[in-house]
């Protein structure tokens, strides 16, 4: 198999920073290089954001499923936001220390949550359930 070159990180950045608000640019970015899909930016320090996730801390649904539809691989933070409370109790059941790993820019599980609104009210009602069991559990 041919490996081929790193995508340009001016592109990658364009990329993140358009899925965070501007499904067009998406769009039209993926059209041109669809391997920017899985793509991630380091914001510096560390901070490593995908187009996913940066749709999934700002609420947007729709630039999120048009991700997904197109093979974003799903996370987390992500699953938390679009209201997925199967995938995030399982995880969260599994690997109980998740719930304090924080997101993209240090933004906490329960806030993707609560970005999802109405449609993640089940997620974010478990996570906070699940925060204060844990604090009531610490000695």
């Amino acid at each position: 198999m041919e490996k081929k070159p790193a995508l340009e990180m001016f592109l990658v950045q364009e990329f993140v920073s358009k899925a965070h608000a501007d499904l067009d640019g998406v769009k039209e970015l993926l059209l041109r290089e669809p391997a920017l899909i899985n793509s991630s930016w380091d914001w510096g320090g560390g901070d490593w954001e995908t187009g996913l996730g940066a749709a999934a801390h700002m609420g947007r649904r729709d630039i999120a499923a048009y991700l997904l539809e197109h093979g974003a691989r799903l996370d987390l933070f992500a699953a938390a936001m679009l209201g997925n409370l199967d995938i995030v109790r399982a995880t969260v059941e599994t690997y109980p220390d998740i719930i304090d790993l924080p997101g993209p820019h240090g933004i906490p599980l329960i806030a993707h949550a609560q970005a999802g609104g109405n449609e993640a009210i089940q997620v974010y009602e478990y996570l906070k359930s699940r925060s204060s069991q844990k604090a009531e559990a610490q000695p």
